[in-house]
Order: structure tokens, then sequence, then C-alpha cells
């Protein structure tokens, strides 16, 4: 096989490290850009076999034409989700793949965190005592024993959510266009509407994928429809909630708290330091005033072993792409993904 150049946008060092470890398998021909691939500089990738992506990386039709014309021949995406790539544009043009399954046990663990660290104001006590203020006024909690979890999403992220959830004794309900019933019976769960969901449901889970359908699915009418005070969680895609709605929520009191770790703007924040900046995203600025919101920035995957397994993926789909191999992991436009 020929020296296989590839063009790595919006590469951490950690990124680097493990990817550069993984690599002596490959022999591959690794240049890293700091920055994200944009209309402005991928002129970069011009004489490159194959770009490596993430999340934040948004590649229109434009983009993909313009690749095409430089050369690439993949896009690999170091991600599950692949909502921003066109894959419509994509098509007879750029072959594309993904990491469909790097740690659903990070993702789904982190959800539990956000859950817990919300309901026992375990952020608020933090501060508090390091000011040796041991007050507890404030910081009540309620059992998660018995409560009812809605579970939107029953992919593998969902499926090891809901088996920690009914670990905690929760009731927990499911909503997923596709179910697996054998899943719900086995763990003593079901499956319902999405209206049965919100209203009975005292902590919802976001972790369904970014679709047409699923675009601003918890808006101002789906927010009504839940129980007062309901806990909302999002570690699936930003654009999943109208952040504006949820604001408008959380002002109300109808939400009671919520922990994101996407944001529908985040491209332009999340994985950089702007502690030296002032925010210039209004709302994001909004929601960071309220003490019963907590935003992680896109970390719920962020564990060794996902990062491990995401450039072991990453680096085998590029192989097999080469290599004339069946792709496994492809996305494309009106094929099963």
């Amino acid at each position: 096989m020929n020296n296989i150049k590839i063009a790595f946008f919006d590469a951490k060092p950690y990124d680097i490290e493990i990817f550069n470890e993984l690599n002596l398998e490959y022999g591959f021909t690794i240049k890293y850009f700091k920055f994200h691939l944009t209309p402005d500089n991928v002129v970069l990738a011009q004489g490159y076999d194959a770009v490596i992506i993430f999340v934040n990386d948004t590649v229109d039709a434009s983009m993909i034409m313009k690749l095409k014309e430089y050369g690439v021949k993949l896009i690999a995406l170091r991600s599950a989700g692949f909502n921003n790539v066109d894959l419509k544009a994509a098509l007879n043009n750029i072959r594309v793949v993904r990491v469909p399954a790097y740690s659903p046990h990070a993702i789904a663990e982190h959800t539990v965190a956000l859950m817990l660290t919300l309901n026992r104001k375990v952020h608020r006590a933090y501060f508090r005592t390091r000011d040796t203020n041991f007050a507890l006024h404030g910081l009540m909690g309620f059992d998660m024993y018995g409560k009812t979890a809605g579970v939107i999403g029953t992919g593998r992220i969902g499926k090891v959510l809901v088996n920690i959830l009914r670990g905690f004794s929760m009731e927990v309900l499911l909503n997923d266009n596709y179910p697996d019933e054998k899943f719900a019976a086995e763990t003593g769960s079901r499956y319902a509407p999405l209206s049965e969901l919100y209203q009975k449901s005292d902590i919802i889970s976001l972790n369904c994928p970014l679709t047409r359908e699923t675009e601003y699915m918890i808006n101002s009418s789906s927010i009504a429809m839940m129980k007062r005070g309901v806990m909302l969680i999002n570690t699936g895609r930003g654009k999943l909630i109208r952040t504006p709605d949820l604001i408008e929520g959380l002002k109300t009191g109808q939400i009671g708290s919520a922990g994101l770790d996407v944001y529908e703007e985040e491209s332009q924040f999340f994985f950089e330091d702007l502690s030296d900046r002032v925010l210039g995203d209004d709302v994001l600025a909004r929601l960071l005033t309220f003490n019963n919101v907590i935003i992680t920035s896109h970390q719920g995957f962020f564990t060794r072993e996902a990062i491990h397994n995401i450039a072991e993926m990453t680096l085998k789909n590029i192989d097999d792409y080469f290599a004339g191999r069946k792709l496994e992991n492809e996305v494309c436009f009106n094929c099963s993904n």
C-alpha cells in the first residue's frame, strides 16, 4: 500500500499522543492541525488522501466538493454523530466513516454524574465548604429510589444508562423509534409515548441522535407537558433542545434543573479555553447564571478507554478503505447507518 497522507483537524494534545501511539501499527503520515476544518482553511487538505475531523468541524456541500477537488477520498469522523457532514453532497463524491461505539459506559456514567450532582447540589456544596460555609440550607435533594426516569433513545448509551438507573431502583420509561421490547422486559422498564414520558418522569435524559424529527424536540410545548420541577439532562446533541425555551422553563420553575454536556452553538466555544475573553453568546451566558444548571463542555465521552477506542477505530476505518475492505462503519445518504 502506498503511504497514506492524513490531515487531522481540531487536534488536541491527548489526540496526538494516542493517535501517534496506535499509528505505529499502520504507518500513516499524519499532519495535525490544532484548528477546526473551515471553508477558510480547507485548502490545507490539498494533497492529503483522507481527513480526520471531530464533532465541531462542519463539512457542507461546498466543502465536500473542495475536498474532492483537492484529492481527498475519505472523511473519517472520530465520533459517533455525523450530522455535521452533508451526506447527500458526499454521495458518489467522498466516502464517510465514523466511530459508532467507543464507550457507551463513559457517556452513560457522565449522564448519571450530572443527575447526582444536580440532585444533591454537590457543585454548590463544593464552593460553600471552600469558603468554610457548612450550612445545609438550599442543598436538599431527593431519593432517586422509586422516582421515574425517562430515557429518550435506547441505543448503546441509552441501554447502559437504563441499567444504571434500574440499579437505583428507579422506574424507567423508554422512548425510541425502534423499540427493543426484549431489552425493556429484561430490565423491568417499558416503552411509552413521549407525552406519557414527559408527564410522568422526574428526570428526563436525552440520548437520541439529532435528526429532522428530533431537532428541537424539547421546546415550549413539550416542556409544558412535563412534570413541574423536572430534571432535564442532555448528553446527546445540543439542537435537541430549543435553548430559549429551556431558559424560560428554568425561570418559571417548570424545569427544576438541567445538566447539559452539549449546547446548540457549542462549536464556537467547547474544547477551547476562553477564560481570558468576554463570552459573546448571550444565551450561553444566561444559562451559566442559573445555580440549578450544570454545563460541561462535551466531555461525556472523555475517558482513557473511550479516547483509545476512538483512535483505534478511526485508524482501522482508514486502513479498511485504502486496503479495499468493506467499510463496516460507513455512513451515507439514504442507507442504513
